[in-house]
């Protein structure tokens, strides 16, 4: 099963806890982190646009999925990662990328617009991406 996913849910999923817009998006988020997090070797499509993940975004939400300044983050987060769109990488392989090209003071403004950065969990993401190259196991609910 190939996963397809846009720039910037590459680092999102890093920052993921168990947290997000709806009950059913953080459903799909939290089947998606799992099977990342239990199968590294999980192949991952690098799209344009709307992906796996915004496929649960609650209609009850304006949607942001196609707002510029995300098509504007998914571009500079694959370019700092290294990959492009169309190329399929398994799952470790991006984390490796994202160890090597990517530091936690990075998501400062890579992510400066988005709603999470203040939270900080994708800073602590990365940094534990930096020591483990894995997803850490979710918090209980």
């Amino acid at each position: 099963m190939t996963i397809q996913l846009r720039g910037h849910h590459l680092l999102c999923l890093l920052g993921y806890r168990g947290k997000g817009y709806s009950a059913g998006f953080c459903a799909n988020m939290t089947l998606v982190y799992e099977r990342l997090r239990t199968a590294p070797e999980t192949k991952i499509a690098l799209i344009h646009g709307p992906d796996d993940i915004c496929a649960a975004f609650p209609e009850d939400q304006e949607s942001h999925c196609d707002n510029a300044s995300v098509y504007r983050k998914d571009e500079e987060i694959a370019r700092q990662i290294g990959i492009a769109i169309g190329e399929t990488w398994a799952w470790a392989d991006i984390c490796a990328a994202v160890a090597e090209r990517v530091q936690p003071h990075d998501i400062g403004s890579l992510c400066s617009d988005c709603r999470w950065e203040p939270y900080g969990l994708c800073r602590e993401g990365v940094a534990h991406i930096h020591a483990s190259r894995r997803l850490r196991t979710l918090p209980e609910a």
